[in-house]
């Protein structure tokens, strides 16, 4: 607002004359004829035209005296603060003080705690001549052979980001003979980076049969594999390659794992989408799934997309470690036509962590061993009196179960004084056992309860495959092997 204009708006000029706004047109409808002599009229006091205002249709009325009178405003003095308030200030500035101080403090232990993670993780320690398997611990627990903190939770792009290195595509190829004619093709799966020396962990069904194997790392560097040892009951496999400074993952506890618990898989689905990443959660745990070749396993449960190609790809908690290998999906094919998604499974890495160790040690695995084949007692069986446990299926000849006198039908219904409720837990406690350690039967036999003692062997699980004698009907009753 001009200065001309504020003054005139606050103390406007003083006149008797009737107001009459400026500028305003009125028109006529009906016109009357002036008298003769029109009575003179004194104008009213316009202000000077201020050339910057702009034209309105609105001017303010004229008052005899001021509108508005500024109130005469007396500053008051500020109080005098008392002692009191004065320590108060004091005291506030102090914690201020503090706070601002703690505030730092943290911020610069969390920026140095996360640059020390993040070094562990990403630098796997490097032992010339020894090949070191990386264990991941959340808790101050001692770990076997090498610790490694992993207590950040990361997102899955750092997973991805961290461990994608460690992740490799496998290609085999594979020779078959048709009626004296020999065709060839190939196969594609995924695996994971378990040593900085090259060795590398997948699935026993991506390599089955395979001439040759290629092995494809993220940066594009491909070599040979050689195949090292090989577990089929597990679906494991162990290769070499002749490399050194490669990535390492670092390995879990599937037993820490909880249903609902975030995980990702990094793997090749089609052999094609290399290096692709799906995220999900833990659906099920301890699940027995019989594969196609029958032989069924206690796996994870995981809504993770699994397809082929990803078997043998590791599967990753949200520390960054390897809990499980991907090796099983259900399939829309084998319910008909029913849509079946997002329903894969991974082995528990807990499960063969002793497998992998003895195998990339001695070149072979050797594991607790009965020889015996086992499967639930059905339902409808039960309901004809028999009772629930491990009927025996098949029996090797000359092995552990032969001599203690298990017979085909038999039924295990006691472990060590333990009852069991199938053939599941038979399996889980053979596992857990040594060679040479004993376990007291408790068999069903055509309507007789019998007591037996079994000394448990051991299997060596060599590369090449070695065909074993069976009594009884060989491959018709798919079940537990071991």
């Amino acid at each position: 607002m001009y200065p001309e204009e504020n003054n005139m708006h606050m103390n406007p000029p003083v006149n008797d004359v009737p107001f009459q706004p400026a500028g305003t047109f009125v028109e006529e409808t009906n016109p009357v004829v002036p008298p003769a002599e029109p009575t003179p009229v004194v104008p009213p006091v316009v202000p000077p035209v201020n050339p910057y205002e702009c034209t309105t249709a609105y001017q303010p009325p004229v008052y005899s005296t001021p509108r508005y009178t500024p109130p005469v405003h007396t500053p008051t003095p500020p109080k005098k603060k008392s002692g009191a308030g004065k320590w108060i200030g004091i005291i506030a500035l102090c914690l201020c003080i503090s706070l601002i101080g703690g505030v730092l403090g943290a911020a610069i232990y969390s920026n140095l705690a996360s640059t020390e993670a993040t070094q562990s993780n990403s630098s796997a320690p490097t032992n010339p001549g020894n090949s070191v398997i990386l264990e991941g611990e959340h808790q101050p627990v001692v770990i076997t052979p090498e610790k490694v903190e992993t207590g950040k939770v990361l997102t899955a792009a750092e997973v991805y980001a961290t461990y994608v290195n460690s992740t490799v595509g496998i290609t085999t190829s594979i020779t078959t003979n048709y009626w004296g004619y020999q065709s060839t093709s190939a196969a594609s799966g995924s695996g994971f980076i378990i040593s900085e020396d090259g060795y590398i962990i997948t699935n026993h069904h991506v390599i089955e049969d395979s001439d040759s194997i290629s092995v494809a790392m993220y940066d594009g560097t491909e070599y040979n594999a050689k195949l090292v040892g090989y577990d089929e009951s597990n679906d494991l496999a162990i290769l070499k390659v002749e490399a050194t400074g490669l990535q390492p993952v670092i390995l879990g506890k599937s037993s820490s794992m909880h249903v609902g618990d975030d995980v990702v898989a990094i793997g090749n689905p089609l052999g094609e989408l290399t290096f692709s990443l799906t995220k999900g959660t833990v659906s099920a745990l301890n699940r027995d799934v019989t594969m196609s070749n029958g032989i069924t396993m206690s796996l994870i449960q995981t809504d993770c997309a699994i397809n082929s190609g990803n078997s043998g790809g590791a599967l990753f908690n949200m520390y960054g470690e390897v809990v499980g290998i991907t090796n099983a999906k259900y399939s829309s094919s084998s319910y008909g036509e029913a849509s079946i998604d997002n329903i894969g499974f991974a082995i528990p890495i807990d499960d063969v962590r002793g497998i992998i160790t003895s195998i990339m040690e001695k070149g072979y695995y050797a594991k607790p061993y009965i020889g015996v084949s086992v499967a639930d007692v059905s339902e409808e069986s039960q309901g004809y009196g028999l009772p629930k446990g491990a009927s025996v299926r098949e029996i090797v000849v000359d092995s552990p179960s032969e001599q203690a006198g298990l017979k085909l039908n038999d039924i295990i219904t006691h472990v060590n004084g333990e009852e069991i409720s199938g053939s599941s837990e038979l399996v889980a406690i053979v596992r857990n056992c040594k060679p040479g350690d004993t376990m007291k039967l408790t068999v069903y036999r055509v309507g007789q309860t019998i007591e037996l003692t079994l000394t448990v062997g051991e299997q060596v699980q060599n590369t090449q495959k070695e065909e074993q004698k069976i009594s009884g009907y060989e491959g018709l009753f798919p079940g537990w092997g071991f």
